[in-house]
């Protein structure tokens, strides 16, 4: 078993262990429409064993970018089926992440919607919108009469992913994003059934993931978690807090069969990565990379040492559309430029050159 050695989650059948991660690159206009430049970005980088696609969302209460692709309107939906087609025609295998912004976003962002959370807690900071910067919002907390219809939007955007033709969907619950907030003490002081035990924070994550699971089978469902990444006033500085908190998440994802559980945390070897791994059983893929960059010796480590079934890396993937043929044959790689990660065009999102020989 190695880097470059085939693996199975769920119902995905992957060519090799390398994992695009989920990266926001806004360029999908004011519609949250994915057009030609998104598809050619994604149909570059096929050769990955899989792609999962920038956070994308449910509904556009739960949009936090300007420029973010949505799985909402049929105008999106055909747009993700262009991308879909491009990929599958490259031979490649990509999920759709589906991200609610929860308190990360701003009225002049998502339309002048309300900004929502688990509790009336507002991010220290500045978020871009279309109009500019703002002071990030006091949310307004999500009433537990509501809850369902939030489960809802996450179940039809996962089915508008499947029509569109992408292999499955990635929960986003990482970041500091909605699902998190839920997990997060910090972001969550609720006092009903959603709030404060650890497995009342866990609840709400576990009731949108299974509704997902039920829906479009639970082998097309990933989730993606950052225990200990305090992003976003996401907060969890007590390590007994959060292993007790992922711990109980991860016990009630076990038995839905998921396609893999996806961390990311700075020791991917450590105590509750490989704890959590145990926990939910099957397919883990980590991200490591975060605060620096993924190397290709330390992700061949990762698998050789069963760390993981798969790495998921970030920049590399950005700068390198060929990334598996450079590591596979240890060939030079392109740098990230860091300046175009966002933007509207095809600089340092579509012009990162291939190896021509």
């Amino acid at each position: 078993m190695n880097l470059f050695s085939p693996v199975t989650l769920g119902d995905l059948e992957l060519p090799n262990r390398l994992v695009m991660a989920p990266l926001t690159r806004v360029r999908s206009g004011v519609e949250g429409v994915p057009g030609p430049l998104v598809v050619e970005h994604y149909r570059q980088r096929a050769t990955l064993g899989l792609i999962v696609t920038e956070g994308t969302y449910p509904s556009h209460v739960g949009q936090g970018f300007p420029g973010q692709p949505g799985l909402v309107t049929p105008e999106q939906i055909e747009g993700w089926t262009n991308v879909a087609t491009a990929v599958h025609a490259a031979g490649g295998r990509l999920v759709a992440q589906v991200m609610h912004a929860g308190r990360v976003t701003h009225a002049a962002t998502n339309g002048g919607r309300d900004v929502v959370a688990p509790s009336a807690i507002a991010i220290a900071g500045e978020t871009h919108s279309y109009d500019g910067k703002h002071p990030y919002p006091v949310p307004r907390a999500l009433r537990e009469d509501e809850l369902p219809g939030v489960i809802a939007e996450f179940v039809q955007a996962s089915k508008n992913a499947i029509a569109a033709g992408l292999d499955g969907v990635e929960i986003h619950s990482a970041n500091g994003y909605l699902l998190h907030e839920f997990l997060s003490p910090a972001s969550n002081q609720r006092t009903d059934a959603f709030g404060g035990s650890p497995e009342n924070r866990a609840r709400f994550v576990i009731d949108v993931v299974t509704a997902v699971a039920e829906a479009i089978g639970a082998e097309r469902v990933g989730i993606r978690v950052s225990p200990e990444h305090n992003i976003q006033d996401a907060l969890e500085p007590d390590a007994a807090d959060v292993a007790a908190t992922y711990g109980a998440l991860a016990d009630a994802l076990a038995p839905l069969g998921l396609a893999y559980l996806s961390i990311l945390h700075k020791d991917p070897a450590g105590e509750l990565v490989q704890g959590l791994r145990a926990r939910f059983g099957g397919p883990v893929m980590v991200n490591s990379g975060f605060g620096g960059i993924t190397t290709r010796s330390e992700a061949m480590s990762i698998i050789a040492d069963d760390v993981a079934d798969a790495v998921v890396v970030g920049r590399a993937a950005i700068a390198n559309p060929d990334l598996v043929r450079r590591w596979l044959n240890d060939l030079p790689q392109n740098a990230p430029d860091p300046l175009t990660f966002y933007g509207a065009g095809a600089e340092g999102y579509t012009d990162y050159p291939a190896l021509q020989h």
